[in-house]
């Protein structure tokens, strides 16, 4: 029998992959984009020269790209007169072939582990099974006689080649380039047996390290495929309508002002305003909302919205959202590179690279881990020298070691996670900036929230007009009509809107030298009379009679912001406004008390009173009033100090420095806001207060998969070393166990992408504004 039958003897090693310094690498997914699809334009800079000197492919009715996937909008109400056509034009196919291939090459580009070759994207997993056919047909004719002995070994050289090829290809690289890839080792061990004339085992380390390989890269591509995905959320072009004509282009080419349009439930290419047309948009791919979103022209359709910061939900679209049963027009407000989408995309792949504590941790572990090992098997392969065994034995045992000692499961199990738990956050409408925020966003244990417009609509209504000193309630509101509609102030807005909702005569006096009073009020003069209507701080000098004073402060306690108004000396009248809570708050807030958070601290402008009315109806633990944006920073600071870990809520805007002194800074809506988008360490991209506890379950599940990981890949680590030393375990259990582990982390990291804590279906629904 030839040495190949030595496999009976001993169970064979295979080596695990160690990659503590190229880890990072081979979970990155580095998507690089300065557009939806990156740098299409400089790729094909020719082709496109030519193209875009030929006539624009007029559209065909309904075309549309078949990566529209996503299913239509079920409506109830209006249906799609024919439907829509689902091949594609020329146009649309080479922009889809162009962006997959595009894709394609960065995800090689992006991961130095995933390679590419002669069966494409398999090619390490067919080489995989081509080492394990050879390693086993090698095996078996090494028990027929009358096989000569080299013809097992020449199949035993061939499972080496394909079963080494990559490993050897990536140590190379990486030495060429002043680095140190610990996969090397393992090509060391198979040598090292090769040279004991254990050839069969050296192939069995490589086949096991090769296919354990290749199943880890498939496994992890699935959570960065959940990333990629949303690249193929917006199509590839759109139909734009230029000097009165309709043809189809790239949406690399659309141009800031053009008006494109939207056919019945097909993906919106563009971020714009609608200029024509009423109906629904299903935003869930971008914002997380189960709801259609309602949508209608914007007043008016030759202003131009791209430089404007704030544009109400009901005249935005974004790219990538799906269109309901009308065919809307929309003005195109961003570029393709500019889009949305685009950003949510660039910032996800950049977050996925950021290290969480646990990730660092795990590197400074690896740091001094690594050499320990290399010292104990050098001094194992000299172990003959102290015990009386042959030297053979001594470097086969060290070789044992070295496959147990490889930290190869414990380097990529704090990665994956993290890069599942983003990806999934982003399904859901949820951008993570990194595995800081999402490990730190499980650990809360207080959480302080803005008032206006994240626990509240943001939206004042006016609740009391109570006239003084004889004045009729109709005079009182044409007066403050007059004054208000010359103000841009939220509050203004509203007294605006309610009283004219209230008045029977819509005729109101004419106001002049309006004057904003900061953090008091307004001036005026109306019928020349000076008119002053603001809170109590713009009275106080000149003092306010007791008996209003009383009624004014019984409207505070109810939550209520009070105004008050005076002509000349005189005054004539209450106004009370009420920022109303949010339906689904008191709700949400309850969910959160549920998942451990202990202190939930509502922060405000306004005065005390209306922060504990609110604060009473929605459940939160604290409210704290009279609260100037520099004086928010210093509340998270205080809290920061008594509760350690504690996030801020809010817009992301007038927020942003106490959300930069908050342990996480999460920002709603942030889909509709840039700044939103830049300052927070987590963005709710819709305007979903809900979203919070899906955020706070996913990290607290992303946790707890973590440190399973750990123990997983330490226990194996701690238990292979002593056994190896021992001669309990040799070469073949050692791999078996190790890429056993590693694949077992990263399949339990897998599990987060299925994560759903069911919160669109707990939350009430909310009625259509």
């Amino acid at each position: 029998m030839n040495k190949g039958a030595s496999l009976g003897r001993h169970l064979f090693k295979k080596s695990e992959p160690t990659r503590a310094e190229n880890t990072d690498k081979a979970v990155a997914l580095n998507i690089q984009q300065k557009s939806i699809y990156p740098d299409m334009e400089n790729k094909k800079k020719k082709s496109d020269t030519k193209s875009s000197a030929k006539k624009p492919v007029v559209r065909k009715e309904g075309s549309d790209s078949k990566e529209t996937k996503a299913k239509p909008v079920k409506e109830e109400t209006k249906t799609s007169s024919q439907p829509i056509s689902e091949k594609p034009s020329r146009k649309g196919k080479e922009a889809e072939k162009e962006k997959e291939a595009h894709l394609d090459h960065a995800e090689e580009e992006g991961h130095d582990h995933e390679h590419g070759g002669i069966f494409g994207k398999n090619t390490e997993m067919i080489f995989a099974f081509i080492c394990g056919a050879a390693l086993g047909i090698g095996f078996g004719i090494s028990f027929i006689d009358g096989v000569p002995e080299w013809a097992s070994l020449a199949l035993y050289i061939t499972a080496y080649f394909f079963g080494g090829f990559f490993t050897a290809k990536e140590a190379v690289e990486t030495i060429l380039k002043g680095g140190f890839e610990i996969d090397f080792l393992m090509l060391v061990a198979a040598i090292g047996a090769a040279i004991l004339g254990s050839w069969a085992e050296g192939a069995l380390l490589l086949f096991l390290f090769s296919l354990g390989h290749a199943m880890e890269h498939y496994a992890m591509g699935k959570a960065r495929k959940s990333i990629a995905a949303l690249t193929s959320l917006a199509p590839p072009t759109a139909l734009v309508v230029r000097d009165g004509k309709e043809s189809e282009v790239r949406i690399e080419d659309l141009q800031l002002g053009d008006v494109i349009i939207i056919k019945p439930n097909s993906k919106i290419p563009a971020d714009g305003v609608v200029v024509k047309g009423e109906g629904s948009v299903n935003q869930a791919p971008i914002t997380g909302e189960s709801v259609p979103v309602d949508k209608s022209p914007v007043p008016d359709a030759s202003k131009d919205y791209s430089a404007e910061k704030t544009i109400k939900p009901q005249f935005r679209v974004f790219a990538g959202t799906i269109n309901g049963a009308s065919v809307l027009e929309v003005k195109v407000i961003r570029e393709a590179k500019d889009s949305t989408i685009s950003r949510l995309i660039k910032m996800v792949n950049e977050a996925e690279k950021q290290k969480s504590p646990t990730q660092l941790f795990t590197d400074r572990f690896e740091k001094y881990f690594v050499p320990v090992v290399l010292v104990l098997v050098t001094a194992l392969c000299f172990a003959f020298l102290v015990i009386d065994e042959p030297f053979s034995k001594s470097f086969y045992r060290a070789m044992s070691v070295l496959v147990a000692a490889s930290p190869c499961a414990l380097a990529i199990s704090t990665p994956s996670a993290v890069l599942s738990g983003i990806a999934r956050a982003a399904r859901g409408g949820v951008l993570i900036k990194g595995g800081r925020p999402l490990e730190d966003l499980g650990e809360l244990n207080a959480i302080a929230f803005d008032k206006t417009g994240t626990l509240t609509e943001g939206k004042p209504q006016l609740t009391n007009v109570i006239p003084l000193n004889d004045i009729s309630e109709e005079e009182l509101m044409g007066i403050a009509v007059a004054v208000e509609k010359l103000s841009d102030h939220p509050l203004a807005e509203a007294i605006v809107k309610g009283a004219l909702e209230k008045m029977k005569k819509k005729s109101v006096p004419e106001a002049h030298n309006v004057k904003g009073i900061t953090g008091r009020g307004v001036q005026a003069e109306v019928n020349g009379k000076k008119v002053f209507i603001g809170n109590k701080a713009l009275f106080e000098k000149d003092g306010i009679p007791e008996d209003i004073l009383k009624q004014v402060e019984e409207l505070e306690k109810g939550g209520h912001t009070s105004m008050l108004v005076r002509v000349d000396k005189a005054f004539i009248g209450i106004l009370s406004l009420m920022d109303v809570p949010r339906e689904e708050a008191k709700h949400v807030l309850k969910e959160l008390e549920e998942l451990g958070i202990k202190k939930m601290i509502m922060l405000t402008g306004d005065n005390q009173q209306v922060a504990e009315a609110v604060a009473k109806q929605i459940g939160v633990t604290e409210a704290w009033g009279n609260l100037m944006p520099e004086d928010k920073v210093k509340a998270v600071q205080k809290l920061a100090k008594s509760e350690k870990m504690v996030a801020m809520v809010g817009d992301g805007v007038n927020d942003a420095p106490a959300m930069a002194k908050s342990t996480v800074g999460i920002a709603m809506g942030a889909a509709g806001s840039d700044v939103a988008l830049e300052t927070a360490d987590i963005a709710l991209m819709g305007d979903k207060l809900e979203s919070l506890p899906f955020a706070i379950g996913l990290s607290r599940k992303a946790r707890g998969i973590i440190k399973q990981n750990l123990w997983i890949s330490l226990g194996v680590v701690a238990a292979l070393i002593p056994l190896t030393i021992l001669g309990v375990a040799s070469i073949g259990p050692a791999v078996i166990a190790h890429e056993g582990s590693t694949l077992v982390v990263v399949f339990n990291a897998l599990r987060l992408l299925a994560y759903d804590n069911g919160h669109n279906k707990k939350a009430p629904k909310k009625r259509k504004k």
